[in-house]
């Protein structure tokens, strides 16, 4: 059981990562997470008035059923598997989290503040996860794809794009980390 509770070395998840991309593309299969999106939207029925919508979803099932795997595995990764105690943060970070008025994770993944039920209450923090997620679907829909679909399948399959798209959702990350955050907390 401790080898499935404690934190696994980097390269354990980028081998499994790149044998399931070198399945899928003996299979002709591209991945990704957005495009589900858009086959729960096709099958509504939107598409006879929106025509990206109007595509053969059936065809993307299979890719349906990575986001349920990975719903389910995030599910007991967290309340079975997971142990707080082995992520340590670097020092520097907490106190710069402390300036934005933002806690420590203290023995969760996460600051509650931010990522739990309590962010829900306050009118700034649901106004920035709303624009946020605006923001999310609107670049994964103007990029073509999610930073898992670039970054994994596009890369994987040698797109130009996809470089292209990887290096803009890296700086992108990389400004609302130094500069956008600071100013929004």
């Amino acid at each position: 059981m401790d080898l499935i509770t404690h934190t696994w070395h980097w390269s354990i998840s980028g081998f499994l990562i790149g044998m399931i991309m070198l399945s899928l593309i003996y299979f002709g299969k591209q991945f990704g997470m957005s495009s589900n999106l858009r086959s729960l939207c096709s099958m509504t029925g939107i598409g006879k008035k929106v025509a990206f919508f109007d595509w053969d979803w059936k065809s993307q099932r299979w890719n349906l059923v990575v986001v349920l795997g990975a719903m389910i595995g995030g599910y007991v990764a967290v309340h079975f598997m997971s142990d707080a105690s082995n992520v340590d943060l670097n020092p520097t970070t907490i106190e710069q989290l402390a300036t934005m008025n933002i806690e420590a994770p203290n023995g969760k993944l996460v600051p509650e503040s931010i990522f739990g039920s309590q962010a829900f209450s306050s009118p700034k923090m649901i106004g920035i996860l709303l624009l946020g997620g605006l923001l999310i679907g609107f670049g994964s829909r103007y990029a073509g794809g999610c930073t898992s679909g670039h970054a994994i399948s596009g890369l994987s399959n040698f797109q130009l794009p996809s470089l292209k798209a990887v290096i803009g959702f890296f700086i992108g990350g990389l400004i609302m980390s130094h500069f956008l955050l600071p100013l929004i907390f």
